[in-house]
């Protein structure tokens, strides 16, 4: 037997949480607003599709020039990727009040 689940939108959790681009991180996924969760896919999208992880070990992304103006130049691990990425990402600007 399936049990119906009502799913609450008005308190979305963090992954499903609507939010802004910037400009830099917006030629990777597209424009805002969207879901974190699909901020995060579409920049593993970019990486898979232009064979940026290393060969050695997969959680060390070698930035392109895309993505360097994101995380900067250099190797990086996916995690310190994350918290760079997270300076390019802001709640939704608020409109008609």
């Amino acid at each position: 037997m399936t049990k119906h689940v009502e799913i609450d939108d008005t308190n979305p959790d963090a992954v499903h949480q609507q939010v802004d681009v910037s400009p830099e991180l917006a030629a990777i996924t597209g424009d805002g607003p969207m879901a974190r969760g699909e901020v995060t896919s579409r920049i593993w999208d970019h990486i898979r599709k232009h064979k940026l992880q290393s060969e050695a070990d997969g959680r060390n992304i070698e930035p392109d020039e895309a993505l360097a103006a994101i995380v900067g130049t250099g190797k990086l691990t996916m995690f310190e990727m994350t918290a760079k990425v997270n300076k390019h990402i802001r709640a939704p600007e608020k409109t008609g009040k």
